[in-house]
């Protein structure tokens, strides 16, 4: 890496069932270590370096989906000069396992931090668990107990010296077609688990398990441990990251790839099975779609965008 070096912007999406998690781990494969190794192949980063010249914006738990999450890279200026961002996402996704989509890159201020964004949006499909059953028009209600800033030490798993102070924006159901399928979240940063802790306490009072007076507590008293557990990860995706520099697109089509669990006294656990499994193809067809509308590129020059 010379003196000169360019600092790259870069969202990427991921299918969780594939990696160890996003950030890098010794002898296991991650998304963060699989975009190191492209980078590294096509001689973009050293191999020898040891510092961290590629982050990415959110960790996510082996299992979660990401339809869009962000990161930067360190690259040297003269290589930059020579690509356009076409180029390079070409040349980075057709090394790429097929189950990570590098979307798009744009050069940024040096001091622009991934991690330092304006809200993160995860979505959460809870039919996908065992005896899921819509609630009605309360579910509303119970998702507006997670709204507003507090310590949710309640609802995460919270690592040494993290601050548990969270500001959750805005907790509103997930319809597809018609249908609540589960819920969408919105904040500022998370907590590790925060959000499948947070699908689990609404499961469980879906089903009767739990009384939302326990769950107020739990927000209202950080210092009561309660464990309500923490929801599976493939039922859960990472919709997307917000910036200044870089506004979260919404999608422009409807999702209507979703089928409803099988319903009624005739229905047996075998068929919930295949059924449960067919819908995690279905979250994967989603994301697909959702990548092939998503990486639309101008087919202009990178430095006549800047003029």
């Amino acid at each position: 890496m010379t003196n000169q070096s360019v600092r790259l912007a870069f969202r990427i999406g991921y299918l969780g069932d594939a990696y160890h998690g996003s950030q890098i781990q010794p002898d296991v494969e991650t998304v963060q270590g699989e975009l190191i190794r492209v980078f590294e192949s096509l001689k973009w980063l050293d191999r020898e370096s040891q510092e961290h010249n590629l982050v990415l914006s959110s960790r996510t738990d082996a299992g979660v989906n990401v339809r869009l999450n962000g990161g930067v890279v360190q690259i040297d200026r003269s290589l930059w000069d020579a690509l356009t961002p076409r180029k390079m996402i070409r040349a980075i996704d057709d090394r790429l396992s097929k189950n990570i989509a590098f979307l798009d890159v744009k050069e940024v201020d040096e001091n622009w931090n991934p991690r330092m964004a304006n809200y993160r949006v995860y979505r959460y499909r809870l039919e996908g668990i065992e005896f899921w059953k819509y609630p009605g028009d309360v579910f509303l209600e119970w998702l507006e107990i997670f709204e507003g800033t507090y310590d949710a030490t309640n609802f995460a798993r919270l690592e040494e010296g993290k601050n548990p102070l969270r500001t959750i924006i805005s907790c509103k159901p997930w319809i597809v077609d018609g249908r609540v399928v589960g819920f969408e979240i919105i904040g500022e940063a998370f907590l590790w688990n925060q959000v499948r802790r947070t699908a689990m306490a609404l499961h469980k009072m879906c089903i009767g398990e739990l009384e939302p007076k326990d769950v107020i507590s739990a927000k209202l008293n950080p210092q009561d441990e309660y464990d309500f557990g923490v929801a599976p990860s493939d039922w859960l995706i990472l919709w997307g990251v917000d910036w200044d520099e870089i506004p979260l697109p919404e999608s422009l089509t409807d999702i209507r790839c979703f089928s409803a669990p099988p319903q009624g006294p005739a229905v047996e656990r075998t068929m919930r099975k295949r059924w449960r499994e067919g819908a995690r193809h279905e979250m994967k067809s989603l994301l697909y779609s959702q990548w092939a509308e998503l990486g639309k590129l101008p087919r202009v020059r990178h430095r006549e965008l800047a003029d």
